[in-house]
C-alpha cells in the first residue's frame, strides 16, 4: 500500500505542476472591449448583439456609451409583442435587465401567462430554455409578478428526460443527435441551466431524487473533459444537431454557466455520495482499482466538482488572451465573471508581472494572486516551493522560500539577488497557501504551480587574444589583444600555410562559466563572399583555429582583404555584442582550373527597384515680351470691332419685334439666346483655364441642345411668315 500511495503523489505532483502563465482579466480587456463593442447610430445593432455588449461593459465595470435613447424602444415593442418562448423576448428581457427601460407592470403580467402555457406545450430544449429563461428575468425585473411554475416537477421530469447514459442532451425529443452544447451552452443556454431555472421557479420543493441524478450528469459531463499540458480543461463537442460545430470556447462556456447556475439554486454544494463515486470508479482494470479508489478518497472526498477541475477551466479562458472578434471575447467574459462568483469553487490566478529578471537592475521577483477578474484573494501566503535550472532539473537553486507580502498592493516580492541564482532559464515552483481554513473550501489554489522566468545580467570577457601561427612549428608570428568591449581595428595578414586563433572566456556575474546561444566568427571577402565559423569551447574558454591550408577551397581561393566579425548573443546576455575585429590580409595559391568558383552575389534589390537618379530638364528661357502699354493698345485694337458691330445694329434699326410672343415659342427662343451665350462664355473660359478636350467635350452637349431649341425657334418663325403672306 505504502508503494501505491508513493506512485499516487508522484502522479499527483506532475499532474499539478506545470509551467505556465495565466494573468487574470485587466485592462487589456476594458480597451479590447471598448474598440470591438462600439456602438453605431447611437445602437449596438440587434437584440443580442446590445446584450452582449452590455453585459460585457457591465462586468468589466466600463460606462462608457448610453444606448438607452435608441436601444429601449425596440426592447419595449419587443415585449409588447409578446411573442412565446422565442429567441427575440429572452434578448429584449436580458437587454432590460441591464438598461431598466420604463416597462408597464400589466405587459409582464401578459407575457408571464404566454410563457407558462408555452412551457407546458414545449417539445424542445430551446422552449424550454427560451420560457424558463424568461420566466427568470421577469421575476428580477417585476417581483411582484407571479412567475412561479405550478407543474414544475413535470416540466423538470420533461427536460431531464432529453439527458443521455453519457451525460449528454437531445436537442429536441424527436432529435437523435446529441451534444455537450446543451448541457449547459450561453446562448442559448440549455439543459443544466434551464433545469437551475425551473428549481428558483418551482412553487413546492423538487423531489431530492432528480436533482441526485442530474448531479449524476454532471460527473458524467466531466469524464469529457480534454486537457492541455498547461493544466487547463475544456469541453470539445464534436457532434452537433442544426446548430454547427460550435468551438471548445462556447462549449466549454455553456458547461461552466450551465454547472454554476445549478450549483446556486440548491442547498449546499454540489455533492455526491462517496458510493456513488466508488461504482464509477470500479469501471477501471482491475489492476487499478485501488489506485482508483485512493485517488477517488485523495481528491473527491464527497465534493463532486473538486476545485483543480474548475481553475482548469478558468486556466483554459484565461489562456486565451484578449481575443480578437466580440463574440469571443464576451464568451470569455461572461464565462470568468461565472467562475468568479459560484458556489462550487472559485479560482484563484497566481500571475508574475514581469518573467525577466536583471541582475544588473536589481529586480525583485514579484507574484500577484488574483481572483479571474482581477479582484484581491483572501489572506494567503506564497511560497517558492523550488527553483531549478531548465539545463540541470535534478539540482534546485533555491528551496522552501516565503515570499513577502506588501499590505498595501498585495504583491508578494522574494529578493533573488541574495542567493546564489545566476543567469539563465530557470523553472520556479510556487505554491498558495490559504490563511483561514474556511477559505479553503472557498477557494481553488491549485496546488504547486511552474512558472519559467528568465534571469539576465552582464557577462564579463576576459582573456580576448588573436593570433596568427606558423602551421608547420605552431609559433606564434603575430599576437594582438582584443578589447571586445569596445572598439577594435586590427590589420593582419597571413599565407595559406599558416593558421589564425582567437580565443576569450565568458564568465557570469558570480563567476561561472556562460554558454551563449551564438558565438560565431564571420569572414567576408572584399568581393561579398562570406564565410561563418562556429567558436566551439570547453567550459568558460572559448577558441577557434583556422587552419588556412584546409580552407583554400572554402575560400574558392580567392586572396586578399578579409573583414572579420565577432557576434556573441543569448537572451539572457544584457551586452550582447556584435563586433568589427578588423581585416587580415590572405595570399592564397592560385586557383587550380578546376577549382570551385564562387557563387554568385545576390543583387541588391534596390539597384534594380530603387529609386533612379532624378532627371534635370533645361527649358527653353521666356521670350522678352513688348512693353505693357503696346500690350493694351493692341487689345483695344481687338475690342473695337466689338463695339463696330454694335453700332452697325443701331444704325440697321435691329429690333424685337418678331419675337415669338406664346409661351412655348418664346420659351424656345429665350433658351435659343441662353445657349448662344454659354457657347461664348465657354470660349472665354478655354481662353482662361480650361483645356481643350473639355471645352470640346461641353461644346458637344451644347450644340445639341442650341440644334434642337433652334430648330423649333426657326420652325416657329418661318410658319409665322407663312401665315403673314397669305394673309
Amino acid at each position: 500500500m505504502s508503494r501505491n500511495l508513493g506512485f499516487l503523489f508522484l502522479i499527483l505532483s506532475l499532474a499539478i505542476c506545470q509551467a505556465a502563465i495565466f494573468e487574470p482579466v485587466s485592462d487589456k480587456h476594458r480597451s479590447a472591449a471598448l474598440h470591438l463593442f462600439r456602438p453605431v447610430d447611437g445602437s449596438f445593432g440587434s437584440l443580442e448583439e446590445s446584450y452582449e455588449s452590455l453585459r460585457t461593459f457591465e462586468i468589466l465595470g466600463v460606462k462608457k456609451f448610453d444606448v438607452s435613447q435608441s436601444t429601449c424602444p425596440l426592447v419595449v415593442k419587443t415585449l409588447e409583442a409578446s411573442p412565446t418562448c422565442s429567441k427575440d423576448l429572452f434578448d429584449a428581457l436580458r437587454v432590460n435587465r441591464i438598461l431598466r427601460c420604463e416597462v408597464e407592470a400589466d405587459i409582464f403580467e401578459k407575457i408571464a401567462s404566454k410563457l407558462q402555457t408555452g412551457i407546458r406545450e414545449a417539445s424542445s430544449l430551446l422552449d424550454f430554455y427560451y420560457g424558463v429563461g424568461s420566466l427568470g428575468l421577469i421575476k428580477e425585473q417585476s417581483p411582484e409578478t407571479n412567475v412561479q411554475l405550478s407543474d414544475a416537477s413535470t416540466t423538470f421530469h420533461s427536460i431531464k428526460s432529453l439527458s443521455q447514459s453519457d451525460g449528454r442532451w437531445l436537442f429536441s425529443f424527436g432529435s437523435v443527435e446529441s451534444s455537450t452544447y446543451a448541457a449547459g451552452t450561453v446562448h442559448p443556454g440549455l439543459a443544466l441551466e434551464t433545469l437551475a431555472g425551473v428549481i428558483s421557479l418551482a412553487s413546492s420543493e423538487l423531489d431530492q431524487s432528480m436533482i441526485g441524478a442530474v448531479k449524476s450528469d454532471i460527473v458524467k459531463l466531466f469524464d469529457s473533459t480534454e486537457r492541455y499540458d498547461d493544466g487547463s480543461l475544456y469541453f470539445d463537442d464534436k457532434l452537433l444537431d442544426t446548430h454547427g460545430h460550435q468551438g471548445p470556447i462556447s462549449t466549454t462556456s455553456a458547461v461552466v454557466r450551465g454547472v454554476t447556475s445549478f450549483s446556486a439554486v440548491i442547498s449546499g454544494k454540489l455533492n455526491v455520495s462517496y458510493q456513488q463515486l466508488l461504482s464509477c470508479s470500479l469501471a477501471c482494470l482491475l489492476a487499478f482499482v485501488v489506485l482508483c479508489e485512493m485517488t477517488i478518497k485523495f481528491l473527491l472526498p464527497g465534493e463532486l466538482l473538486p476545485g483543480d477541475k474548475i481553475l482548469g477551466l478558468a486556466r483554459f479562458f484565461l489562456g486565451i488572451g484578449v481575443p480578437g472578434n466580440a463574440k469571443d471575447l464576451f464568451t470569455q467574459i461572461d464565462s470568468v465573471a461565472c467562475l468568479e462568483d459560484n458556489k462550487i469553487s472559485i479560482p484563484l490566478i497566481l500571475s508574475l508581472p514581469a518573467t525577466v529578471l536583471s541582475l544588473t537592475k536589481k529586480d525583485q521577483l514579484k507574484v500577484k494572486v488574483n481572483t479571474v477578474l482581477g479582484s484581491s484573494a483572501p489572506p494567503l501566503t506564497v511560497k517558492l516551493v523550488q527553483a531549478f535550472s531548465s539545463d540541470k532539473k535534478e539540482i534546485p537553486v533555491l528551496e522552501n522560500q516565503k515570499l513577502n507580502v506588501d499590505p498595501e498592493s498585495s504583491d508578494h516580492s522574494l529578493d533573488i539577488l541574495s542567493s546564489n541564482i545566476d543567469i539563465g532559464k530557470y523553472i520556479f515552483s510556487f505554491r498558495v497557501v490559504l490563511h483561514e481554513s474556511e477559505n479553503k473550501k472557498i477557494y481553488a489554489t491549485g496546488g504547486q504551480t511552474q512558472v519559467p522566468i528568465f534571469i539576465t545580467g552582464f557577462i564579463n570577457v576576459d582573456s580576448s587574444e588573436i593570433s596568427i601561427l606558423d602551421s608547420d612549428l605552431g609559433s606564434i608570428e603575430t599576437k594582438q589583444k582584443l578589447d571586445l568591449s569596445g572598439k577594435t581595428s586590427l590589420s593582419l595578414s597571413a599565407n595559406h600555410l599558416q593558421k589564425l586563433s582567437l580565443h576569450f572566456e565568458l564568465t557570469t556575474p558570480h563567476g561561472n562559466s556562460f554558454h551563449p546561444h551564438q558565438v560565431l566568427l564571420k569572414l567576408s571577402h572584399e568581393s561579398k563572399v562570406e564565410h561563418v565559423f562556429l567558436v566551439g569551447n570547453s567550459g568558460r574558454h572559448f577558441e577557434i583555429l583556422l587552419d588556412f591550408l584546409g580552407l583554400v577551397e572554402k575560400f574558392y581561393y580567392l586572396s586578399g582583404k578579409y573583414d572579420m566579425q565577432l557576434t556573441v548573443g543569448d537572451v539572457a546576455m544584457e551586452n550582447s555584442f556584435l563586433i568589427a575585429l578588423g581585416h587580415v590580409e590572405l595570399d592564397l595559391p592560385q586557383a587550380p582550373e578546376k577549382a570551385p568558383r564562387p557563387p554568385p552575389q545576390p543583387v541588391d534589390p534596390s539597384s534594380i527597384y530603387g529609386p533612379k537618379q532624378e532627371i534635370i530638364h533645361i527649358f527653353r528661357a521666356t521670350e522678352k515680351r513688348p512693353p505693357q502699354e503696346l500690350s493694351l493698345a493692341f487689345l483695344g485694337l481687338t475690342v473695337l470691332p466689338f463695339f463696330a458691330f454694335l453700332i452697325g445694329l443701331v444704325r440697321l434699326g435691329v429690333n424685337l419685334k418678331n419675337f415669338p410672343s406664346s409661351a412655348l415659342p418664346a420659351t424656345f427662343a429665350l433658351l435659343f439666346h441662353c445657349g448662344i451665350a454659354a457657347v461664348l462664355s465657354l470660349y472665354l473660359l478655354f481662353w482662361l483655364k480650361l483645356d481643350l478636350f473639355t471645352t470640346l467635350k461641353a461644346l458637344g452637349f451644347l450644340g445639341i441642345f442650341l440644334l434642337f431649341v433652334g430648330h423649333r425657334t426657326l420652325s416657329h418663325l418661318a410658319s409665322m411668315s407663312t401665315k403673314l403672306k397669305s394673309a
